[in-house]
């Protein structure tokens, strides 16, 4: 399975990011793959930020404060993420990622990094 991000970079604090993440290898419905989006901000160990599951279900990080949406695209075999009215904490290394049988990440897609800044 390979994974790989496309972010915008740069935003400012009060927009919303936008991620995409695409899939190869495996099929977004493949029966018990979790798809996740993670983060490290600088200085700070990984944050969940959620997951959604082979079947449509999806889980978010409460620290968010509903600030995270995550949707899928299953003719494209891509789901991605967006973060709405974001804040310089936002500022971090924006990963997805691929959790066969929830045992733990098996997939990593190689980051995106995305500065929140005026």
């Amino acid at each position: 399975v390979q994974l790989q991000e496309s972010g915008p970079g740069l935003v400012n604090p009060s927009q919303t990011l936008s991620f995409t993440c695409d899939v190869s290898g495996a099929s977004f419905t493949t029966t018990y793959y979790y798809w996740s989006w993670i983060r490290q901000s600088p200085g700070k160990g990984l944050e969940w930020v959620g997951t959604v599951s082979f079947a449509g279900s999806t889980y978010y990080n409460p620290s968010l404060k509903n600030r995270a949406a995550i949707s899928w695209d299953t003719s494209k075999n891509q789901f991605a993420l967006q973060l709405r009215s974001v804040i310089p904490g936002d500022t971090a290394v924006y990963y997805c990622a691929c959790d066969r049988d929830l045992d733990g990440i098996d997939y990593w897609g190689q980051g995106t990094q995305v500065t929140v800044s005026l």
